[in-house]
């Protein structure tokens, strides 16, 4: 029986199939395993100049003195996140959006962002998702979360997404799908959270002030800054 025989032998080509997957998972992992190119170091990053004081109908509100977290909530927060940014904005109506940003250089293992849920939980909220969707803001389509966080008689909806380096997911197993793919190539890919949320027990009504609010922010902003928000629809490839 000549090599081509063999081949062409059902059994044989399956096993070879297997083997061949095997092998490509296997050098698949070892590179993922020890990714060593670090996207952070092409990004500069200050959110302070990042995010404009005024834009739109929106501005700063000076009477908002932000409550600064524990000692050791904040020892926590240095040791994920390179950069955070907590702001409160108002409108010329008397309407106030809480804007969160977080931004870490590397997402991999523990040193992955946080998402809205858990920090939520921790405080005593009750959480509850409302969706997930698409939302388009001028030329832009985000990926988005809808949150509903009650204690008390305090309801404030959420929205918010992740950016894992070139792409922004909702989710954490979109977030840990992301990881992996950049892991494959050997790249350790940088993350940022964005979340906005209002004190609002119609969350329809707030869902609808948020995206004005994001569709205002994201007019002022140029390119580079919407990427490092939204991520690049390029991303890696595997």
């Amino acid at each position: 029986m000549n090599p081509d025989d063999i081949l062409a032998t059902p059994s044989i080509r399956r096993r070879a199939v297997f083997v061949g997957i095997a092998m490509a998972l296997t050098a698949g992992a070892t590179v993922m395993a020890r990714p060593d190119t670090l996207l952070a170091s092409s990004r500069q990053v200050d959110l302070e100049s990042l995010i404009p004081g005024v834009f739109g109908e929106w501005s700063i509100d000076r009477s908002i003195v932000p409550i600064q977290p524990s000692p050791d909530v904040i020892d926590k927060i240095d040791a994920i996140y390179d950069e955070t940014l907590a702001r409160t904005y108002i409108d010329r109506n008397g309407q106030r959006i809480m804007l969160s940003i977080a931004y870490g250089g590397d997402q991999t293992g523990r040193l992955r962002v946080h998402r809205p849920e858990s920090c939520y939980s921790a405080q005593g909220f009750a959480v509850k998702k409302i969706r997930d969707e698409v939302q388009r803001y001028g030329s832009s389509s985000v990926p988005l979360k809808r949150l509903s966080a009650k204690l008390g008689a305090r309801a404030e909806p959420i929205t918010y997404w992740i950016r894992v380096g070139g792409e922004t997911v909702t989710g954490n197993i979109g977030q840990r799908i992301a990881q992996l793919r950049y892991g494959l190539v050997g790249e350790i890919p940088d993350g940022l959270i964005f979340r906005v949320s209002s004190i609002d027990v119609d969350v329809e009504s707030a869902f609808k002030l948020h995206d004005d609010f994001i569709r205002s922010l994201f007019q002022k902003l140029n390119a580079d800054s919407l990427k490092m928000l939204i991520g690049d629809p390029g991303g890696p490839t595997v």
